[in-house]
């Protein structure tokens, strides 16, 4: 073959119509893969996230859904200074852009205050001590009540009017009231018993002396 007859099919009209068929149809082929690919995947469209921290759930829900999201409730903290049930964080975040249809994990806060366990101050703290461990975890205080016993001394703990057992847990941020001693002593039975014991010897002992002068006489 020469080298003539090895560059002949560039004078052949059916060589260049087919390679520019092929050019044409590799290219729609491609073109036609891509675009595919962007119309399942919603290349291009995406909503933005709006805000809705501090909503209640239902408002949220209503706020997504015309954004045409999806709001679920996935986690729930406590923050006493906020209303039960608001949304505290969800994810993602306000201003992020995803795609129609996304859900949205909402973090509330919780509709029931979480029990927190009182601090152990009771015959075993001073007034100064019990409230620095109370008001340290949390807790509030009324007026302290003075019962009878050592002067600043804690006897106990009360949570609405009830005295609390060691161990026992309350509403976290409760109102608390402590039991302290004014200073006065307990009254001791035994001192109470050897008196009464005593004064009515006395009052016998003179009776009994009667009885033996009158029979003298």
């Amino acid at each position: 073959m020469t080298i003539k007859d090895f560059f002949s099919f560039r004078q052949n009209n059916y060589f260049w119509i087919n390679l520019i068929a092929m050019v044409v149809v590799v290219t729609g082929l491609v073109f036609g893969v891509l675009k595919g690919l962007d119309t399942y995947t919603r290349h291009g469209e995406a909503v933005v996230v709006p805000d809705v921290k501090g909503m209640s759930v239902v408002e949220a829900e209503k706020l997504l859904s015309k954004s045409g999201l999806t709001g679920v409730v996935s986690d729930s903290s406590y923050v006493k200074t906020l209303p039960a049930g608001c949304i505290l964080e969800y994810n993602p975040a306000a201003g992020q852009k995803v795609k129609e249809g996304r859900t949205i994990y909402l973090t509330i806060n919780t509709l029931n205050i979480p029990l927190q366990t009182v601090p152990d101050v009771a015959d075993n703290s001073s007034l100064r001590q019990a409230e620095a461990r109370i008001l340290a975890s949390g807790f509030k205080l009324t007026e302290v009540q003075h019962v009878v016993g050592e002067k600043d001394w804690v006897y106990g703990v009360k949570y609405k009017g009830r005295q609390l057992t060691i161990g026992e847990k309350v509403p976290m941020g409760a109102m608390l009231t402590l039991m302290v001693g004014n200073g006065g002593e307990l009254p001791q039975e035994t001192d109470s018993l050897g008196v009464e014991t005593m004064e009515h010897a006395e009052s016998v002992a003179p009776s009994k002396e009667s009885d033996t002068d009158e029979s003298w006489f």
